[in-house]
């Protein structure tokens, strides 16, 4: 698996994990609650319910639903670290939030991946295109990142 790939399953992954749990059972609680319970109505019910647990247990991001937001899980995962990171303008702060490696060579891999062109010597010209490159990415996976971090 690459860098990239090890980006989005930690905020993807963590979006989805939590989401699809809440979902089902409101779902659940709603269908049973607000209809009444005729043999047509409770079909539908039955079959809306096992349609939410179906796409979920597939455990595929709803890509039709809302987007994963970017901004406020890579928030948590600063505070949970406990270090001052900051995610919006660095690479490496934003690779050690999410606990993953965030060495020269970690970053020349990620470059690779994201199809970096120039230098990689040049690490400060490197890491700033690497973090516009990366929110992007994230954002055309079904991220939704501040408009701020697009430019």
């Amino acid at each position: 698996m690459g860098i990239f790939s090890s980006i989005k399953e930690k905020l993807f992954g963590k979006a989805s994990e939590e989401k699809p749990v809440e979902t089902a059972a409101a779902e659940t609680i709603s269908a049973e609650a607000v209809k009444p319970v005729t043999a047509d109505v409770s079909a539908t019910a039955t079959t809306a319910s096992n349609e939410a647990v179906a796409t979920t247990a597939d455990n595929t991001p709803a890509a039709s639903s809302s987007p994963v937001d970017v901004a406020a899980i890579m928030d948590a995962a600063v505070k949970k670290n406990g270090q001052k990171l900051d995610w919006r303008r660095s690479i490496v702060d934003t690779m050690k939030a999410l606990d993953l490696d965030s060495s020269l060579s970690a970053r020349k891999e990620l470059a690779d991946e994201l199809g970096y062109t120039g230098d990689k010597n040049d690490s400060a010209t490197m890491n700033i295109w690497l973090h516009k490159a990366l929110m992007k990415a994230l954002a055309e996976n079904g991220g939704k990142v501040p408009a701020e971090l697009l430019d």
